[in-house]
């Protein structure tokens, strides 16, 4: 990551799905000194989000909704290699490229196909 043109951390990366859900909850994964957090926020931290309206970041704590949300939507979501994206350095976003290895995975339609069985999640 970047800012400013100074080199920020080799360790961040910043990858969106843009699909049919068009993006609207966010969820932030974050590991500080070997500790496991995440968070749910309503928009992207970009200046016009955080600037003109009131924006909601908060931490999961339910060690089974943390699973849930860590071991199943967020592993799918970084493994998408159909309409994923990462942002480089120079602030530009390149897609991801499918290895031959792997087969296509829309992580969208994943969801779609997977949780429609799963109902309401209990907490």
């Amino acid at each position: 990551m970047r800012r400013n043109g100074q080199r920020r951390s080799e360790t961040i990366t910043v990858t969106l799905v843009v699909g049919r859900f068009l993006e609207h909850a966010r969820l932030y994964y974050f590991r500080n000194d070997g500790q496991e957090e995440l968070f749910l926020g309503s928009a992207d931290l970009m200046p016009r989000n955080l600037d003109r309206r009131v924006e909601l970041l908060f931490p999961i704590e339910s060690p089974h909704l943390r699973k849930i949300l860590g071991d199943d939507l967020l592993q799918v979501a970084l493994h998408d290699n159909v309409k994923a994206r990462q942002l480089l350095s120079n602030g530009n976003y390149t897609r991801l490229q499918l290895a031959p290895e792997h087969a296509p995975l829309n992580s969208q339609d994943w969801f779609l196909e997977n949780w429609k069985s799963r109902g309401a999640v209990a907490t």
